[in-house]
């Protein structure tokens, strides 16, 4: 029985204009959304390695340490995923207008995109005359009037509606997947097609979800003209108006500080007034050091001195007692500006964090916004791949100061006249950045989350458009 119902719902559906068009959309938009991000994440793969090589080139003849953090800083590659999910994008910002100006403007379509705003309306508009539209013709009086227990009309409505919208988008998902077999330069892992595979499982509930409220918005109703009203009105709510309301909400009930005027008193701290602190320190400390080595008073250039040290032992102990000293005042004056700066960076991070997790936690009671959380984590390519690229910068960073602290205690051992800091030098042994993706286990559970928060808006649609639809008068 429920079986006959399921296949009338899908064959009502399927002789429809709203079918065709909807199939339509669905076979070009996916294909060629997936066409032009598989050719953008190609062209993102030749710029990433020509910025690599470009680095590399730059390490053999300027590898100065007092500029070196800045050129070798960490930056993530392009993921393979980006062919159908391109999440957060790292390279949006002003100077892309310097290129072409058209994606920042206008951002490329995804297969997020596709679901969350084409699906979940097709769903809605699928499913706002599903009872309305059986009350206006009679049927439903008639199938009641037969026998047919409501609950069983109630299940073949929804899940022959869902079939009905995720089979065809199942039809374009495979002529885009089609596209990115046969490029040679994309190379998807098994950890990318089960990732895909876990995303297909939450389209799944989120069509689920939004047939589910039409249902429920049709059985309220009994003209389909203000069934459809209504459901628009509540997409827009769910979808448009939730997501984007509460990161605003969340900066009213957690606010944090400007970044900008945080960022521009840490620069002032390590620059300016790190700079006159060191001086006045160095000052201070070379007024004892020429106490105890009078041979440092006289001014003296670095070729001179160390033409000098070579032949005069005591000469050579005073330079490098002036070495270590001054190092020494430098790395006291960064420490206590690098304290202060800490403590404003810690501040803003913590705040901003706070204000983060409430925004996603209210954006939640969004199914889109619980969709694409699931999407973007699984596929790297949301907030957690950002938090793990940020984990493997700070391990590498941990490493490279280390590095650098060695190699040049080493270098000023062996030839203390020379100002390190500011000399050329052969890094061919630096530790090099290296992105490793997140294993899927653990993007897995960390994506559950709004899987399960999906799951049970699903539940609770789906209890309500029962209830109603038990109660629903048939005429």
């Amino acid at each position: 029985m429920l079986g006959t119902i399921i296949r009338k719902e899908i064959h009502n559906s399927v002789v429809s204009f709203r079918f065709v068009v909807v199939f339509s959309l669905l076979l070009v938009l996916v294909p060629a959304t997936v066409f032009i991000l598989t050719n953008d994440y190609v062209k993102k793969v030749d710029e990433f390695s020509s910025r690599r090589q470009g680095i590399e080139d730059y390490l053999k003849t300027y590898a100065h340490f007092n500029r070196l953090g800045g050129v070798v800083e960490p930056s993530p590659p392009p993921l393979p995923a980006t062919a159908l999910v391109r999440g957060i994008s790292s390279d949006i910002n002003l100077e892309d207008f310097e290129d072409d100006p058209l994606p920042v403007m206008f951002p490329l379509l995804d297969l997020v995109f596709v679901v969350a705003i084409l699906l979940s309306l097709a769903a809605l508009i699928f499913s706002y005359d599903a009872v309305s539209g059986e009350k206006e013709d009679g049927t439903l009086k008639l199938m009641l009037a037969n026998g047919l227990p409501r609950h069983r009309i109630l299940l073949g409505k929804i899940f022959g509606g869902t079939l009905t919208l995720f089979l065809p988008f199942l039809v374009s998902m495979i002529l885009g997947l089609i596209v990115i077999l046969v490029n040679p330069r994309i190379n998807w892992t098994g950890a990318n097609w089960g990732a895909l595979g876990l995303v297909l499982l939450g389209v799944a509930v989120y069509v689920f979800f939004f047939e589910t409220l039409g249902v429920l918005i049709s059985s309220r109703h009994h003209s389909s003209s203000a069934s459809i009203m209504t459901s628009l009105c509540v997409w827009v709510l769910l979808v448009l108006v939730v997501p984007n309301l509460s990161p605003y909400l969340a900066s009213l009930l957690s606010p944090a500080p400007s970044r900008i005027k945080v960022s521009r008193e840490i620069s002032r701290l390590t620059g300016v007034e790190r700079d006159n602190l060191g001086r006045q320190l160095q000052t201070e400390k070379m007024r004892e050091l020429v106490k105890r080595f009078p041979v440092l008073a006289a001014p003296i250039s670095d070729a001179e001195a160390k033409t000098r040290a070579e032949k005069d032992p005591a000469f050579r102990e005073a330079l490098e007692a002036r070495t270590r000293e001054v190092q020494a005042v430098w790395q006291e004056a960064n420490r206590i500006q690098g304290e202060k700066a800490q403590v404003l960076s810690t501040e803003l991070e913590r705040k901003e964090a706070a204000q983060t997790r409430l925004a996603r936690r209210v954006s939640m009671i969004s199914p889109l916004a619980d969709f694409t959380y699931w999407a973007t984590d699984l596929t790297s390519t949301g907030l957690r791949n950002i938090a793990h690229f940020s984990d493997l910068s700070d391990r590498w960073g941990r490493a490279y100061t280390e590095y650098s602290r060695s190699k040049i205690a080493a270098l000023q051992k062996k030839d203390p006249a020379v100002d390190w800091w500011n000399t050329a030098v052969d890094v061919s042994d630096m530790p090099r950045f290296e992105y490793k993706e997140e294993s899927l286990a653990a993007r897995f559970r960390s994506a559950l989350g709004p899987l399960a928060v999906l799951l049970v808006l699903s539940i609770c649609i789906f209890g309500a458009a029962y209830l109603s639809f038990i109660r629903a008068d048939p005429r």
